[in-house]
């Protein structure tokens, strides 16, 4: 082993290893830097702060991002598949924190993207060796793919909702009480049904605050529906016992341990011997 390689294992074990002294401290030391340029970005949009020192706080971005970006060259060069890391999520996620850096040297507001660089905080999962933790996230992922159908028809159904009550409203209402469009009367409907109620057009006549309060009580009604939709299959994800076999129909891969149905489309699971 050359000089080289043997160079470039002990910078691989320092950068990418954190079960080591090293490897901690340059974590630690990367965090830090993280948080200092997230505070730089942070001030640099205050108005008063910018005005005073634009050109200081400049400087120091351009600092941080020199030195981004050669942590990133470094990763690749010490990376024993390169492109691997460069298509990785923590590869991306470093790239995305250089490039906003140089796109502001052609838009100046581009500058404020740099905010990105707080998804690099995730690395302290790595330093503080919660990684395990963050395994439990499949069990989230496992309901989401589950729900995904059942949310679908929900949200197909709101939409039905939402253009039929505001077509109405543009009907009964019209522009008169601000209600100039279709688009216009959905617009309120999507704002009643979520209950977020901004008030910036209201109904005026009395067939029209009829609507406006079967709007509000199917909004409460439906709220909760995804919820106890997500709820359902997290519930079902996270409890043990679960055969793993693959539904003919849908491709759910997790089902009771006594199922001889999917839980999703109701098909059966298994074929019967003739």
């Amino acid at each position: 082993m050359n000089s080289n390689d043997t160079w470039r294992n002990r910078l691989y074990v320092i950068i990418f290893q954190t079960d080591t002294v090293a490897g901690r401290r340059f974590d630690s030391t990367l965090l830090l830097i993280i948080l200092a340029s997230l505070v730089v970005v942070i001030l640099d949009s205050i108005d008063d702060v910018h005005q005073n020192y634009a050109s200081v706080l400049a400087y120091i971005e351009w600092g941080f991002t020199v030195i981004f970006l050669g942590e990133y060259i470094l990763r690749l060069y010490c990376s024993p598949k390169p492109l691997r890391y460069a298509f990785s999520f923590y590869g991306l996620v470093d790239l995305l924190a250089i490039v906003p850096g140089i796109l502001a040297l052609y838009y100046s507001d581009a500058q404020y993207l740099l905010i990105i660089r707080v998804i690099r905080m995730l690395r302290i999962f790595r330093v503080l060796k919660l990684g395990p933790y963050l395994k439990q996230a499949h069990y989230l992922l496992d309901a989401l793919r589950g729900s995904k159908q059942k949310i679908l028809v929900f949200l197909l159904s709101v939409c039905t909702l939402v253009i039929v009550f505001g077509t109405l409203m543009y009907v009964v209402e019209g522009p008169q009480s601000g209600f100039t469009s279709i688009p216009k009367g959905i617009y309120w409907a999507i704002v009643t049904l979520t209950t977020v109620g901004y008030g910036d057009i209201v109904p005026r006549t009395a067939l029209g605050q009829v609507i406006s309060s079967m709007v509000m009580i199917t909004g409460y009604s439906i709220i909760a529906v995804p919820t106890g939709i997500f709820t359902a299959e997290l519930a079902t994800a996270m409890r043990g016992g679960q055969i793993q076999h693959d539904c003919p129909v849908c491709a759910k891969n997790s089902h009771e341990q006594e199922a001889s149905f999917c839980s999703r489309c109701g098909n059966a699971l298994f074929k019967k011997l003739e």
